[in-house]
């Protein structure tokens, strides 16, 4: 049996023995995927809590844009390089691992500081952690693509990662439900430290299973070119591979249109319709519910019908959320738009990702990774700036329009240039 259908063949198998009784190298890696994403899980879930506790350290503003900022900023500029990197890398899970639980401890380390630092200086030395961390946090942008994509094989992409996207997704959850119950516990900052600290947990459950992946080594590209010969040479492949272009540029359009409106659908909600903040709450949880079930369902679809069909379902349907939100009056109805819109997200990350494993030449797939994430990281910078400078020019409502109507030019091209098929 080859690799392919000995990974399609682990994908098939039941979640509880591919867990409990893995019976081939192929499910021992599923599992690592699978146990690993709960201890990622476990520190996303804990890490939700960091800007709230950099406020309540008396954080500025500025401070806590810089947080969401950095890791976008610094992959924009280190992506294709960090992608050249790794495609030169025999087997690039040990730098994925080792990326991913130097992240991961930045929590620990944030609960360390006010041991250490004086009060006053204590925001500004987290966020200098987490500068340092840009870096791994780009390494592992680009290396979860290729890794993930090796464990599943072509056959099995979608099912794994709807697993692995559950799972996380549902660890989350549960973390901040438990999280929440142990603030209560100490007093500030003492209780964000601990949580902070016990997070540790995830980072060691992460790192043990994420560095038992066991890939074959893959042949690496003699060395010797100069970083501008390579991307020379990149640019002359890439007139070649169309398919990869072509989803690389819609899917770039898209997904402006989706960062644009992140920031504003918040004030929306609270400033427009005057949510309150149970109603916030019902908002993000029905969306993170309604998402961990949706991606066990296009995967399903997916394996009947085509990853297509998928994409256009739900590129289509996702755009108009901004649309459906602009016109709402009432608050009480936001719960169903955020239930459509974690429906159609997980349709579009699943195959999202698909297609970007699937366009990538295999013996290249890093260095092509690091050029995708450069486009992701630029939409996800600088979208949401525009979007937050135009409200203040023209309203929120206009800006929910504009976003709707780029999405809507983004599904056009994802229709007009075959994307997905095949």
């Amino acid at each position: 049996m080859n690799a392919t259908n000995s990974n399609r063949n682990a994908v098939s198998a039941p979640l509880w023995r591919v867990v409990l009784r893995p019976a081939s190298p192929a499910e021992r890696n599923q599992r690592n995927v699978v146990i690993d994403a709960i201890g990622v899980g476990i520190t996303a879930g804990v890490g939700s809590f960091l800007s709230v506790f950099l406020v309540r350290l008396g954080a500025s503003n500025f401070q806590v844009g810089l947080l969401t900022a950095m890791p976008a900023l610094t992959g924009m500029l280190l992506a294709i390089p960090v992608g050249e990197f790794l495609s030169r890398r025999p087997n690039i899970v040990p730098w994925f691992a080792t990326s991913r639980f130097f992240v991961l401890s930045c929590y620990l380390l944030t609960g360390l500081v006010p041991f250490f630092i004086p009060s006053q200086a204590t925001p500004t030395a987290i966020i200098l952690i987490w500068a340092l961390a840009t870096l791994p946090q780009t390494v592992v942008s680009v290396a979860f693509t290729v890794v993930m994509g090796a464990v599943a094989g072509p056959g099995g992409r979608m099912t794994l990662m709807s697993r692995r996207w559950s799972i996380l997704g549902l660890t989350n959850t549960v973390t901040v439900l438990i999280v929440g119950q142990l603030l209560n516990l100490f007093d500030f900052p003492l209780n964000y430290q601990v949580v902070f600290i016990g997070s540790t947990i995830g980072a060691l459950i992460s790192f043990i299973f994420s560095n038992s992946i066991k890939l074959p080594s893959v042949t690496v590209p003699p060395a010797g070119q100069s970083f501008l010969a390579t991307l020379r040479h990149h640019s002359h492949m890439l007139r070649t591979n169309r398919r990869f272009v072509d989803f690389t540029i819609s899917q770039f359009v898209f997904r402006w249109g989706l960062a644009l409106a992140i920031p504003l659908f918040p004030i929306y909600w609270v400033r427009n319709l005057h949510a309150s903040d149970q109603m916030v709450s019902a908002i993000n949880s029905t969306a993170t519910f309604v998402t961990m079930i949706a991606y066990f369902v296009w995967a399903r679809v997916s394996q009947r019908r085509g990853r297509r069909p998928v994409l256009l379902i739900a590129s289509l349907g996702i755009s108009f959320y901004p649309l459906l939100t602009a016109l709402t009056t009432r608050p009480e109805i936001l719960p169903l738009w955020a239930a459509m819109a974690g429906l159609f997200s997980a349709g579009i990350e699943l195959v999202f990702f698909d297609v970007l494993v699937g366009t990538c030449p295999p013996d290249q797939q890093a260095a092509y990774v690091g050029i995708y994430q450069t486009t992701v990281y630029i939409a996800t910078f600088l979208a949401p700036l525009l979007g937050t400078a135009l409200s203040d020019l023209m309203g929120i409502v206009p800006v929910l329009i504009l976003s709707f109507l780029i999405r809507l030019i983004g599904f056009a091209m994802i229709a007009r240039l075959g994307i997905g098929r095949g």
